[in-house]
């Protein structure tokens, strides 16, 4: 019997997994470097959708020291806005000195033979480079993929019965375990935008900037500047269709419902 693939990577979730980063990544924590490794690895805790940093501790150079016990096991799918501190594998917390600066239970010692020796590091508590470049956000998921389509299909948009977007020139963006989003041409975009203060960075595609329409605040947005190698969506819009009516063609599409899906909604409040 044939396994659909999205299926079997979800069922992987409940476990404990790593994969070797294969590069140089580097830590630092104002300035000082905490950890300069090519034996770092990816690990993703049982239930965690994006991956840490686990480096070497032979690598590191900081003092660590037992911090107070671990948040819990946290919710169901622990999307990136839990915090770090809630493990969901067995280990020790660790709080981290180095150059003069401390970070309580920044770093976690799991209690797992295939992955003594490593560290895992919160990643929200320094900054990285991978090689010589920087990394933000969340290390990059080798499983993870962005790719973009243009097309001539017409994608029509609706809040209550009021237009919102109606076009044939939408650059449709297939991103693992995330829905379609549709990216369409400001020319072609009905309801009045008005820029917001929020921005979001992503790994893979760069620096959002976010819009409200009337009754639906933050409910686009942009990349103005995407990180070279992202999708051809410069200057594009997208909209959170979860609160829109979206039709393609004229087919009604209802919002994509996944454990994935709803943690994020939970955590941007969509």
């Amino acid at each position: 019997m044939s396994t659909r693939m999205s299926d079997a990577m979800a069922g992987l979730r409940a476990r404990l997994r790593h994969e070797p980063a294969g590069r140089r990544v580097r830590a630092l924590l104002g300035g000082h470097v905490v950890a300069d490794t090519t034996g770092a690895l990816l690990v993703w805790e049982p239930r965690r959708i994006t991956p840490v940093f686990a480096v070497p501790a032979a690598d590191l150079r900081a003092e660590l020291t037992p911090a107070a016990a671990s948040a819990g096991d946290g919710p169901e799918l622990l999307h990136p806005g839990i915090p770090f501190a809630v493990h969901s594998t067995a280990g020790e917390a660790l709080t981290v000195t180095a150059g003069g600066a401390t970070r309580p239970g920044a770093a976690f010692r799991p209690a797992d033979p295939d992955l003594a020796g490593h560290v895992l590091l919160d990643f929200d508590a320094f900054d990285w480079l991978e090689e010589d470049e920087p990394v933000r956000a969340h290390p990059r998921d080798p499983y993870h993929r962005v790719d973009a389509r243009a097309t001539g299909r017409r994608v029509r948009l609706e809040h209550h019965g009021r237009l919102i977007a109606d076009t044939t020139r939408a650059v449709l963006v297939f991103e693992t375990s995330l829905p379609v989003r549709y990216y369409l041409p400001r020319a072609e975009i009905a309801a009045e935008l008005t820029p917001s203060a929020l921005r979001t960075y992503c790994p893979y595609k760069g620096e959002a900037s976010y819009f409200s329409a009337p009754e639906l605040p933050d409910v686009a947005w942009s990349y103005p500047d995407p990180l070279p190698g992202a999708p051809p969506i410069a200057g594009l819009i997208a909209f959170y269709d979860d609160l829109l009516e979206v039709s393609v063609d004229g087919e009604r599409r209802g919002p994509v419902d996944t454990p994935v899906t709803r943690a994020l909604r939970a955590e941007f409040g969509v």
